[in-house]
Protein backbone atom coordinates (compact mmCIF):
# COMPACT_ATOMS: atom_id res chain seq x y z
CA UNK A 1 0.00 0.00 0.00
CA UNK A 2 1.13 3.78 -0.42
CA UNK A 3 1.88 5.80 1.99
CA UNK A 4 1.21 9.80 2.46
CA UNK A 5 2.27 12.22 4.97
CA UNK A 6 -0.48 15.08 5.16
CA UNK A 7 0.63 18.61 6.81
CA UNK A 8 -0.67 21.38 7.27
CA UNK A 9 -1.56 23.81 10.19
CA UNK A 10 -1.67 26.75 12.51
CA UNK A 11 -5.17 27.93 11.11
CA UNK A 12 -8.29 25.34 10.22
CA UNK A 13 -7.83 27.01 7.11
CA UNK A 14 -4.70 24.80 6.86
CA UNK A 15 -6.08 21.45 8.17
CA UNK A 16 -9.57 21.38 6.51
CA UNK A 17 -8.93 20.90 2.50
CA UNK A 18 -6.43 17.94 3.61
CA UNK A 19 -9.54 16.39 5.72
CA UNK A 20 -11.67 17.16 2.58
CA UNK A 21 -8.54 14.93 0.42
CA UNK A 22 -8.75 12.21 2.79
CA UNK A 23 -11.62 9.91 1.76
CA UNK A 24 -10.38 10.23 -1.87
CA UNK A 25 -6.80 9.12 -0.91
CA UNK A 26 -8.18 5.96 1.27
CA UNK A 27 -10.35 5.00 -1.73
CA UNK A 28 -7.12 5.35 -4.05
CA UNK A 29 -5.26 2.78 -1.83
CA UNK A 30 -3.29 5.32 1.05
CA UNK A 31 -2.12 4.71 4.22
CA UNK A 32 -2.49 8.31 5.58
CA UNK A 33 -0.34 9.85 8.55
CA UNK A 34 -0.21 13.27 9.43
CA UNK A 35 2.68 15.32 10.83
CA UNK A 36 1.49 18.48 12.31
CA UNK A 37 2.25 20.50 15.73
CA UNK A 38 2.37 19.38 19.12
CA UNK A 39 -0.61 21.23 20.36
CA UNK A 40 -2.12 23.14 16.98
CA UNK A 41 -5.56 22.98 16.13
CA UNK A 42 -4.61 20.51 13.49
CA UNK A 43 -3.91 18.07 16.44
CA UNK A 44 -7.33 17.58 17.64
CA UNK A 45 -9.24 17.78 14.20
CA UNK A 46 -6.85 14.72 12.53
CA UNK A 47 -6.88 12.96 15.90
CA UNK A 48 -10.63 13.05 15.79
CA UNK A 49 -10.94 11.61 12.77
CA UNK A 50 -8.65 8.18 13.83
CA UNK A 51 -5.58 9.38 11.54
CA UNK A 52 -2.04 8.28 13.28
CA UNK A 53 -0.96 11.98 14.25
CA UNK A 54 3.01 13.23 14.89
CA UNK A 55 3.58 16.22 16.25
CA UNK A 56 7.06 18.04 15.65
CA UNK A 57 8.26 21.89 17.11
CA UNK A 58 7.41 24.95 15.24
CA UNK A 59 8.28 28.28 14.89
CA UNK A 60 6.31 31.02 12.94
CA UNK A 61 8.73 32.97 10.23
CA UNK A 62 7.72 37.01 10.43
CA UNK A 63 9.06 39.34 7.76
CA UNK A 64 9.59 42.31 10.44
CA UNK A 65 12.72 42.04 12.75
CA UNK A 66 11.36 40.51 16.16
CA UNK A 67 13.33 38.67 19.00
CA UNK A 68 11.18 36.12 18.98
CA UNK A 69 12.55 34.88 15.25
CA UNK A 70 16.17 33.84 17.17
CA UNK A 71 14.26 31.20 19.24
CA UNK A 72 11.96 30.55 16.63
CA UNK A 73 14.68 29.41 14.16
CA UNK A 74 16.02 27.21 16.68
CA UNK A 75 12.31 25.56 17.03
CA UNK A 76 12.58 24.99 13.26
CA UNK A 77 15.64 23.23 13.47
CA UNK A 78 14.34 20.83 15.99
CA UNK A 79 10.97 20.00 13.86
CA UNK A 80 13.32 19.77 10.93
CA UNK A 81 15.35 16.87 13.19
CA UNK A 82 12.23 15.40 14.30
CA UNK A 83 10.27 15.61 10.80
CA UNK A 84 13.49 13.60 9.55
CA UNK A 85 13.37 10.83 12.25
CA UNK A 86 8.92 10.27 11.63
CA UNK A 87 9.59 10.39 8.20
CA UNK A 88 12.85 7.65 7.78
CA UNK A 89 10.20 6.14 10.08
CA UNK A 90 7.33 5.89 8.28
CA UNK A 91 8.79 5.80 4.87
CA UNK A 92 6.04 7.78 2.94
CA UNK A 93 5.54 7.56 -0.84
CA UNK A 94 4.88 11.66 -0.87
CA UNK A 95 4.13 14.31 0.76
CA UNK A 96 1.22 16.85 0.85
CA UNK A 97 1.40 20.43 2.10
CA UNK A 98 -1.41 22.76 2.73
CA UNK A 99 0.86 25.01 4.19
CA UNK A 100 1.17 27.18 7.58
CA UNK A 101 4.72 27.46 9.09
CA UNK A 102 4.23 23.95 10.83
CA UNK A 103 4.67 22.83 7.03
CA UNK A 104 8.12 24.53 6.97
CA UNK A 105 9.98 21.30 8.91
CA UNK A 106 8.11 18.78 7.42
CA UNK A 107 8.26 19.85 3.77
CA UNK A 108 12.46 20.49 3.77
CA UNK A 109 12.52 17.42 5.87
CA UNK A 110 11.17 15.32 3.22
CA UNK A 111 12.89 16.85 0.55
CA UNK A 112 16.38 16.30 2.15
CA UNK A 113 15.21 12.42 2.16
CA UNK A 114 14.54 12.97 -1.77
CA UNK A 115 10.43 12.45 -0.81
CA UNK A 116 8.94 14.21 -3.23
CA UNK A 117 6.35 16.68 -2.19
CA UNK A 118 3.32 18.40 -3.10
CA UNK A 119 2.02 22.10 -1.52
CA UNK A 120 -1.06 23.53 -2.00
CA UNK A 121 -1.41 27.98 -2.11
CA UNK A 122 -4.89 29.33 -1.17
CA UNK A 123 -4.20 32.28 -1.77
CA UNK A 124 -3.26 34.62 -5.03
CA UNK A 125 0.04 35.91 -3.23
CA UNK A 126 2.29 32.91 -1.49
CA UNK A 127 2.90 33.11 2.02
CA UNK A 128 6.12 33.06 3.42
CA UNK A 129 5.92 29.28 4.64
CA UNK A 130 5.06 28.10 0.81
CA UNK A 131 7.92 30.77 -0.07
CA UNK A 132 10.02 28.58 1.57
CA UNK A 133 8.54 25.17 0.79
CA UNK A 134 8.00 25.87 -2.98
CA UNK A 135 11.72 25.60 -3.83
CA UNK A 136 11.82 22.08 -3.16
CA UNK A 137 8.61 21.04 -4.43
CA UNK A 138 7.73 18.92 -7.02
CA UNK A 139 3.91 20.70 -7.91
CA UNK A 140 2.26 23.78 -6.60
CA UNK A 141 -1.23 23.57 -6.40
CA UNK A 142 -2.92 27.01 -6.35
CA UNK A 143 -6.44 28.67 -6.18
CA UNK A 144 -6.54 31.75 -9.00
CA UNK A 145 -4.84 32.05 -12.25
CA UNK A 146 -3.47 35.47 -11.49
CA UNK A 147 -0.96 33.28 -8.70
CA UNK A 148 0.25 30.88 -12.37
CA UNK A 149 2.21 34.68 -13.04
CA UNK A 150 4.66 34.21 -10.27
CA UNK A 151 5.32 30.47 -10.53
CA UNK A 152 7.87 28.13 -11.67
CA UNK A 153 5.54 27.00 -14.70
CA UNK A 154 6.75 23.74 -14.60
CA UNK A 155 5.63 23.23 -11.05
CA UNK A 156 2.27 24.89 -11.01
CA UNK A 157 -1.48 23.41 -11.29
CA UNK A 158 -4.63 25.32 -11.18
CA UNK A 159 -6.26 23.42 -9.39
CA UNK A 160 -8.55 24.90 -6.93
CA UNK A 161 -9.19 23.81 -2.97
CA UNK A 162 -10.53 20.62 -1.81
CA UNK A 163 -14.28 20.95 -0.76
CA UNK A 164 -15.63 18.68 2.01
CA UNK A 165 -17.95 16.41 0.13
CA UNK A 166 -20.59 16.78 3.10
CA UNK A 167 -20.98 20.76 2.00
CA UNK A 168 -22.51 19.34 -1.37
CA UNK A 169 -24.98 17.33 0.81
CA UNK A 170 -26.59 20.15 2.42
CA UNK A 171 -30.84 19.63 2.39
CA UNK A 172 -32.57 23.40 2.47
CA UNK A 173 -35.46 21.99 4.09
CA UNK A 174 -33.48 21.13 7.56
CA UNK A 175 -31.70 24.35 6.92
CA UNK A 176 -34.90 26.40 6.98
CA UNK A 177 -35.73 24.25 9.92
CA UNK A 178 -32.67 24.85 11.87
CA UNK A 179 -33.26 28.63 11.65
CA UNK A 180 -37.02 28.90 11.91
CA UNK A 181 -37.80 29.93 8.03
CA UNK A 182 -40.38 28.95 5.69
CA UNK A 183 -40.58 29.92 1.58
CA UNK A 184 -41.94 33.24 1.49
CA UNK A 185 -38.53 35.15 1.17
CA UNK A 186 -35.25 34.14 -0.10
CA UNK A 187 -32.62 33.69 2.19
CA UNK A 188 -29.38 35.92 2.77
CA UNK A 189 -26.67 33.80 4.43
CA UNK A 190 -23.85 36.02 6.35
CA UNK A 191 -20.72 34.33 7.17
CA UNK A 192 -17.82 36.43 9.11
CA UNK A 193 -15.36 33.56 9.64
CA UNK A 194 -14.43 31.81 12.64
CA UNK A 195 -14.23 34.17 14.82
CA UNK A 196 -16.33 37.09 12.98
CA UNK A 197 -16.47 40.18 11.84
CA UNK A 198 -17.27 42.95 13.92
CA UNK A 199 -17.47 45.73 10.70
CA UNK A 200 -19.22 43.04 9.22
CA UNK A 201 -21.64 41.98 11.64
CA UNK A 202 -22.27 45.63 12.31
CA UNK A 203 -22.96 46.73 9.26
CA UNK A 204 -25.50 43.90 8.17
CA UNK A 205 -27.51 44.55 11.94
CA UNK A 206 -27.67 48.56 10.71
CA UNK A 207 -29.28 47.25 6.99
CA UNK A 208 -31.81 44.62 8.80
CA UNK A 209 -34.50 47.61 8.44
CA UNK A 210 -34.08 47.36 4.56
CA UNK A 211 -33.02 43.95 3.93
CA UNK A 212 -35.92 42.10 6.33
CA UNK A 213 -38.96 43.12 4.15
CA UNK A 214 -37.16 41.24 1.35
CA UNK A 215 -34.83 38.31 2.64
CA UNK A 216 -34.62 35.45 5.64
CA UNK A 217 -31.29 36.09 7.09
CA UNK A 218 -29.20 33.42 8.76
CA UNK A 219 -25.86 35.33 10.26
CA UNK A 220 -22.68 33.32 11.50
CA UNK A 221 -21.66 36.22 13.65
CA UNK A 222 -18.56 34.56 15.26
CA UNK A 223 -17.78 33.67 19.28
CA UNK A 224 -19.60 35.81 21.85
CA UNK A 225 -20.31 38.43 18.77
CA UNK A 226 -24.44 37.55 19.21
CA UNK A 227 -26.36 40.24 19.38
CA UNK A 228 -29.12 39.42 22.47
CA UNK A 229 -30.96 42.46 21.77
CA UNK A 230 -32.02 40.91 18.41
CA UNK A 231 -32.33 37.32 19.18
CA UNK A 232 -36.24 37.75 18.87
CA UNK A 233 -36.02 39.71 16.14
CA UNK A 234 -38.70 37.75 12.97
CA UNK A 235 -36.69 36.46 10.14
CA UNK A 236 -33.19 36.96 11.58
CA UNK A 237 -31.55 33.88 12.94
CA UNK A 238 -27.83 34.06 14.70
CA UNK A 239 -25.24 31.46 15.22
CA UNK A 240 -21.64 32.02 16.97
CA UNK A 241 -20.91 29.16 14.13
CA UNK A 242 -21.78 26.22 12.86
CA UNK A 243 -20.23 22.71 12.12
CA UNK A 244 -22.45 19.90 11.00
CA UNK A 245 -24.84 21.83 9.43
CA UNK A 246 -22.83 24.00 7.86
CA UNK A 247 -24.30 22.28 4.44
CA UNK A 248 -27.80 22.56 5.09
CA UNK A 249 -27.42 26.54 5.53
CA UNK A 250 -25.73 26.24 2.41
CA UNK A 251 -28.19 24.21 0.83
CA UNK A 252 -30.85 26.91 2.09
CA UNK A 253 -28.92 30.17 0.97
CA UNK A 254 -29.70 31.97 -2.21
CA UNK A 255 -27.19 34.37 -2.01
CA UNK A 256 -24.49 35.50 -0.19
CA UNK A 257 -22.10 37.77 1.98
CA UNK A 258 -18.99 36.70 3.29
CA UNK A 259 -15.45 37.61 4.00
CA UNK A 260 -12.80 36.50 1.54
CA UNK A 261 -10.22 33.67 2.95
CA UNK A 262 -9.61 31.61 0.16
CA UNK A 263 -11.01 28.13 1.60
CA UNK A 264 -14.52 30.59 1.83
CA UNK A 265 -14.67 31.78 -1.17
CA UNK A 266 -14.14 28.27 -3.19
CA UNK A 267 -16.28 27.03 -0.83
CA UNK A 268 -18.94 29.72 -2.45
CA UNK A 269 -17.28 28.44 -5.65
CA UNK A 270 -17.95 25.13 -5.63
CA UNK A 271 -21.36 25.06 -4.43
CA UNK A 272 -22.20 27.68 -7.17
CA UNK A 273 -23.40 30.28 -4.20
CA UNK A 274 -23.78 34.09 -5.51
CA UNK A 275 -21.80 35.92 -3.05
CA UNK A 276 -20.48 39.86 -2.12
CA UNK A 277 -17.25 39.72 -0.83
CA UNK A 278 -16.16 42.16 2.18
CA UNK A 279 -12.60 41.26 2.54
CA UNK A 280 -10.02 42.28 5.26
CA UNK A 281 -8.39 45.29 4.86
CA UNK A 282 -4.77 45.92 5.06
CA UNK A 283 -5.59 48.57 7.80
CA UNK A 284 -6.65 45.69 10.13
CA UNK A 285 -2.81 44.50 9.85
CA UNK A 286 -3.83 42.01 7.23
CA UNK A 287 -1.00 41.07 4.28
CA UNK A 288 -3.84 42.13 1.35
CA UNK A 289 -4.82 38.41 0.73
CA UNK A 290 -8.59 38.69 1.11
CA UNK A 291 -8.04 41.72 -0.98
CA UNK A 292 -6.37 40.17 -3.46
CA UNK A 293 -8.56 36.96 -3.74
CA UNK A 294 -12.02 39.24 -3.89
CA UNK A 295 -10.52 41.27 -6.51
CA UNK A 296 -9.88 37.94 -8.28
CA UNK A 297 -13.57 36.63 -8.14
CA UNK A 298 -14.45 39.56 -8.99
CA UNK A 299 -12.56 40.11 -12.01
CA UNK A 300 -13.60 36.38 -12.94
CA UNK A 301 -17.67 36.87 -12.67
CA UNK A 302 -17.84 34.87 -9.64
CA UNK A 303 -18.40 37.83 -6.73
CA UNK A 304 -19.06 41.61 -5.86
CA UNK A 305 -16.57 42.69 -3.83
CA UNK A 306 -17.01 45.59 -1.71
CA UNK A 307 -14.25 47.49 0.10
CA UNK A 308 -15.08 47.23 4.26
CA UNK A 309 -14.34 51.12 3.37
CA UNK A 310 -17.38 51.20 1.39
CA UNK A 311 -19.29 49.47 4.11
CA UNK A 312 -22.39 51.60 4.69
CA UNK A 313 -26.13 50.63 5.43
CA UNK A 314 -27.40 52.06 1.88
CA UNK A 315 -24.31 50.45 -0.58
CA UNK A 316 -24.61 47.31 0.97
CA UNK A 317 -28.44 46.99 0.46
CA UNK A 318 -28.03 47.92 -2.85
CA UNK A 319 -25.37 45.22 -4.04
CA UNK A 320 -27.32 42.82 -1.98
CA UNK A 321 -30.58 43.71 -3.82
CA UNK A 322 -28.22 43.94 -6.96
CA UNK A 323 -26.85 40.04 -6.18
CA UNK A 324 -30.16 38.43 -5.69
CA UNK A 325 -31.24 40.35 -9.08
CA UNK A 326 -28.56 38.62 -11.13
CA UNK A 327 -28.04 35.83 -9.03
CA UNK A 328 -28.54 33.51 -11.89
CA UNK A 329 -25.57 35.12 -14.16
CA UNK A 330 -23.36 34.39 -10.98
CA UNK A 331 -24.50 31.01 -10.68
CA UNK A 332 -23.61 30.34 -14.72
CA UNK A 333 -20.20 31.87 -14.54
CA UNK A 334 -19.46 29.82 -11.68
CA UNK A 335 -20.55 26.60 -13.09
CA UNK A 336 -18.18 26.96 -15.92
CA UNK A 337 -15.37 27.68 -13.60
CA UNK A 338 -12.59 24.60 -14.08
CA UNK A 339 -12.30 24.80 -10.65
CA UNK A 340 -15.70 23.87 -9.01
CA UNK A 341 -13.90 19.76 -8.21
CA UNK A 342 -10.15 20.06 -7.51
CA UNK A 343 -9.70 16.28 -5.50
CA UNK A 344 -9.55 14.41 -8.33
CA UNK A 345 -6.96 16.54 -9.92
CA UNK A 346 -5.07 16.78 -7.40
CA UNK A 347 -4.90 13.09 -6.62
CA UNK A 348 -3.71 12.60 -9.86
CA UNK A 349 -0.66 14.83 -9.33
CA UNK A 350 -0.08 12.86 -6.27
CA UNK A 351 -0.44 9.20 -8.34
CA UNK A 352 2.07 10.73 -11.03
CA UNK A 353 4.72 11.99 -8.47
CA UNK A 354 4.02 8.73 -6.81
CA UNK A 355 4.87 6.81 -9.96
CA UNK A 356 7.80 8.75 -10.60
CA UNK A 357 9.50 8.17 -7.56
CA UNK A 358 9.33 4.46 -7.92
Amino acid sequence: MKKIVLTGGGTAGHVTPNIALIPALKEAGYDIVYIGSYNGIENRLITDLGIPYFGVATGKFRRSLDSKNFADFFRVIRGYREAREILKRERPDIVFSKGGFVSVPIVRAAASLKIPCIIHESDVSMGLANRICAKVAKKICCNFPEALENLPSDKAVLTGTPIRKELFNGDPAKGRELCGFDDSKPVLLIIGGSQGAAAVNQAVRDALPKLLPLYQICHLCGKDKMDNLLLTTPGYKQFEYITDELGDLFAMADVVISRAGANAICELLALKKPNILIPLPTSSGSRGDQVQNAESFQAQGFSILIDQEDLTTKYLVKKVNELYHDRQKYIDTMAASPMLDAIPTIIQLINEECGQAQ
